[in-house]
């Protein structure tokens, strides 16, 4: 199984990052082909109680390699990866994950 982890640094505007996700970004997120399970979650702490580095984290789960790449490189994959730059102001950083029982 592969993961997708997106790491979202904290935005210039939270309240308008929340606002586009909801509205835009997650619907997308969930037209992609191929995902099986999509969590996101704002981060609250950190262990050591400093300032945490992100503001969200969203993670998208694929059954294979080959389903994430096909899930990505589809229209609806590159129309979630162009809606990126409209509410990130921090950027984002990605991390593909493969999950080993």
């Amino acid at each position: 199984m592969m993961k997708l982890t997106v790491l979202y640094p904290h935005p210039t505007d939270p309240a308008a990052f929340d606002a586009h996700y909801r509205a835009i970004h997650a619907p997308l997120v969930h037209k992609i082909p191929g995902l099986l399970r999509f969590e996101e979650a704002h981060v609250v702490a950190t262990a050591d109680g400093s300032p945490p580095p992100y503001f969200m984290i969203a993670e998208l789960y694929f059954e294979s390699m080959e389903s994430f790449q096909a899930g990505l490189g589809s229209p609806e994959g590159q129309a979630t990866s162009a809606d990126v730059p409209n509410f990130a102001t921090g950027g984002a950083t990605l991390m593909i994950c493969n999950i080993t029982p």
